[in-house]
């Protein structure tokens, strides 16, 4: 077992010009993120006509979304700025910690938004005593707390395993990257963790199926046009965002693990840890 006290992430590009030229790249979007994710945040807030549950679970998609580029793309944007590629091991904990913390409750959080939708359209007379503020307090607490446990879980697992390919990642520290440098035969308690995750996740998964078909079945029923186009534009983008999100997090984890990183890799590593929540935003105000 290697005694690391640093990571060393990947540089972007070979030449200096094309490292800049990404640093502009990532500051745009980040900015457009943070500008997009904060007027969310601000106008759901401070609007007394946006206090409800559908405005409360989007407040916390944009806040997990601020919260979830925030974990990354600084450190690459400061690494690429002083042209070095370490972080230290405490930072590189940390930002598997959060991560894992906001990926995880943004998941839920969307598994949520479903069932917000599927009340609003097969029970409206209902949605107020179903969905009051105490229940959605309670269902954010309930993702918050369990995430927070799984996230710690996965974390102490992953940095108690010894190490035997060198210290360099991808673009930031995260568990697919992680695991390519531990030894052949000692992750298979982390596997473990990440089957039940994955476990976990394709329940939430089948849910929204489930809510899904249940809303168009009941959409599609319905005699005015009117109603069918207020009750789509009020589900398909959370169906928007929810698919951007799925998408790429299964090209991200459900590919082969390789030793050696390729452009692909940095490519999805983009997509859903910059992309997405510079994207939901735009959809969701739409």
């Amino acid at each position: 077992m290697s005694n690391i006290s640093e990571f060393l992430l990947l540089a972007l590009a070979d030449t200096r010009q094309l490292q800049l030229l990404h640093f502009w790249l990532l500051l745009g979007i980040y900015l457009a993120a943070l500008l997009g994710n904060g007027l969310i945040s601000t106008a759901a807030a401070c609007h007394h006509r946006l206090h409800t549950p559908m405005y409360f679970f989007l407040l916390n998609l944009a806040l997990l979304d601020l919260g979830c580029i925030s974990t990354t793309v600084p450190k690459v944007m400061a690494n690429v700025l002083w042209d070095t590629r370490a972080i230290s091991y405490a930072e590189c904990t940390a930002q598997v910690f959060f991560f894992l913390v906001l990926f995880s409750v943004e998941y839920s959080t969307l598994t949520i938004m479903s069932y917000d939708c599927y009340i609003a359209i097969w029970k409206p007379l209902h949605y107020v005593s179903l969905l009051g503020g105490r229940a959605c307090a309670n269902m954010a607490a309930a993702a918050w707390g369990t995430e927070l446990l799984h996230a710690l879980l996965h974390t102490a697992s992953m940095f108690s395993l010894p190490l035997c390919h060198g210290n360099a990642v991808d673009q930031f520290c995260e568990i697919p990257h992680l695991l390519k440098l531990s030894c052949s035969n000692s992750y298979l308690r982390e596997i473990g963790l990440i089957a039940l995750s994955v476990c976990l996740g394709f329940g939430c998964f089948i849910f929204i199926i489930i809510s899904y078909v249940q809303i168009f079945r009941a959409v599609l029923k319905m005699p005015s046009e009117q109603g069918r186009h207020k009750a789509f534009s009020t589900c398909l983008p959370h169906l928007a965002v929810l698919s951007i999100f799925l998408s790429t997090d299964f090209l991200a984890y459900l590919k082969p693990l390789s030793l050696f990183p390729s452009s692909l890799d940095v490519v999805i590593s983009f997509l859903y840890s910059v992309l997405s929540p510079a994207v939901n935003p735009l959809i969701s105000t739409a």
